[in-house]
């Protein structure tokens, strides 16, 4: 019964769902790249994963901030 609703949930809004999977992806992502990125020791130079840990995580806290509240604010 409650994975009927969910789908009916899901099939009413999207983008809502596609939204917030991806969101949910990000920071599983987000978090297993931090546990390597620990494994591995301090940065050295450029730092790699550490730096790409920052920049993903930049892009998703813009991406909510930002663009999500315009788009709600123009297409709903």
């Amino acid at each position: 019964m409650a994975l009927s609703r969910l789908q009916t949930l899901l099939a009413e809004n999207p983008i809502a769902a596609l939204l917030e999977a991806g969101s949910l992806a990000v920071c599983v992502g987000l978090f297993l790249a931090t546990l390597f990125a620990l494994a591995t020791g301090l940065p050295t130079g450029l730092g790699g994963v550490w730096f790409g840990i920052v920049v993903v995580g930049g892009a998703f806290v813009v991406f909510w901030t930002c663009l999500v509240p315009l788009y709600e604010r123009y297409f709903f």
